[in-house]
C-alpha cells in the first residue's frame, strides 16, 4: 500500500535560482499539499530505509507552512528570506524525529521545531545585545509585543495582568518593556562639533581617552600638578596675613570680593589694595618659577 500511495506522489523540484523570496513564495505555494496516507507512507520509508527521496518530499510538501510562520514574525525588522531558511532547518530537524505512529500530523509537530529555529535567530539577531537570555524573558520577549492592547507603555494594572498571564513577576514585565524600547547605539558615532548638535548624546567610543596617551607622561603630569600646587600653597604661608586674605578672598573665595570691598575692610585705599596684590602675585610667580 505504502509504495502505491509513493508512487502517486509528485516529485516537486525547486528552480535552481529563485531569485526573489516572492518568486520562492510563489514556487513552493504550487507544490501539492499531502494527504494523511502520502505523509505516513512516506513517513515510514524515511524511518525504515532511511529514503532521502521520501524525506524530501515531506520538506518540499510543508515549505509553505514554513512561510507562513514566518510571516508571523514580519515585525522584528528581521528580513523574511533569512526566518524561512531557519525555519526550512527546523522543518528537517521535525522530520528526522518524527514518527507517524503516534498519529499526529507532521505540520503539527513541526511547528514547534520551526518556531524555536526562527526565534533563536531572532534573538541572535534583533539586537546587538541580547535581550533575553532565561526561560522567562524569552517568554517575555515574544509575547509582550502581541499582547499589548495599545501602543505606548503598559500601565501598572496592564503590567500585573500581563504578569499574572505569561507566568512572571511584573518587575520582568516593566524590565523586558524598556529593553524592546531601546535602541542600539553605534560605538562609533559622529562626531559631535556642531552647535546644532550639542544636545545629542555621544557616542560611547567619544567618552575613552585617546589611544596616544602614555600611562607614564600621565603619571608625570599628575606628580608635576601635585609638586606645584605645594610649592602654591607653601607660598601663600609665606605671605603675610593681609596680603595672603586679599589672594584668597580675590582668587580662591566662591564669593570673590571687589577692591573696594577689601579697601573698607581694611581702611585702606582700593589702589592700596590693587598694590599689594600685585606684590603678592609677584611673589608667588617667582616661588612657582624657582
Amino acid at each position: 500500500m505504502s509504495n502505491n500511495l509513493i508512487s502517486k506522489v509528485i516529485t516537486p523540484a525547486l528552480p535552481s535560482a529563485i531569485g526573489s523570496v516572492g518568486a520562492y513564495v510563489q514556487t513552493v505555494s504550487s507544490i501539492p499539499i499531502l494527504t494523511r496516507d502520502q505523509e505516513y507512507a512516506l513517513a515510514v520509508r524515511y524511518i525504515e530505509h532511511e529514503d532521502l527521496g521520501a524525506a524530501r518530499q515531506l520538506v518540499l510538501a510543508h515549505l509553505r507552512f514554513v512561510v507562513h510562520v514566518a510571516r508571523g514574525y514580519s515585525g522584528y525588522g528581521l528580513a523574511l528570506g533569512d526566518l524561512i531558511q531557519e525555519g526550512n532547518i527546523g522543518l528537517m530537524k521535525a522530520i528526522k524525529r518524527f514518527d507517524p505512529e503516534i498519529g499526529v500530523r507532521l505540520v503539527s509537530f513541526a511547528v514547534h521545531w520551526i518556531r524555536a529555529e526562527m526565534h533563536e535567530f531572532i534573538l541572535r539577531n534583533w539586537r546587538i545585545v541580547k535581550v533575553a537570555t532565561t526561560k522567562a524573558q524569552r517568554k517575555l520577549f515574544f509575547n509582550l509585543r502581541s499582547s499589548k492592547k495599545r501602543l505606548g507603555w503598559l500601565n501598572l494594572d496592564e503590567v500585573n495582568a500581563m504578569a499574572n498571564d505569561l507566568g512572571v513577576k511584573p518587575e520582568e514585565v516593566m524590565e523586558m518593556e524598556k529593553r524592546l524600547s531601546a535602541q542600539d547605539a553605534s560605538f562609533d558615532g559622529p562626531s559631535i562639533n556642531d552647535k546644532e548638535d550639542s544636545g545629542k548624546k555621544l557616542a560611547p567610543a567619544q567618552y575613552l581617552e585617546g589611544s596616544n596617551v602614555d600611562p607614564a607622561s600621565h603619571a608625570e603630569s599628575e606628580d608635576w600638578h601635585g609638586w606645584n600646587n605645594d610649592r602654591l600653597y607653601t607660598a601663600l604661608n609665606d605671605l603675610d596675613e593681609r596680603s595672603r586674605d586679599i589672594l584668597e578672598r580675590r582668587f580662591l573665595a566662591e564669593d570673590k570680593a571687589t577692591l573696594h570691598k577689601l579697601a573698607d575692610k581694611y581702611a585702606i585705599s582700593a589702589e592700596r589694595v590693587r598694590q599689594l596684590e600685585a606684590n603678592a602675585l609677584k611673589k608667588l610667580r617667582g616661588v612657582l618659577k624657582a
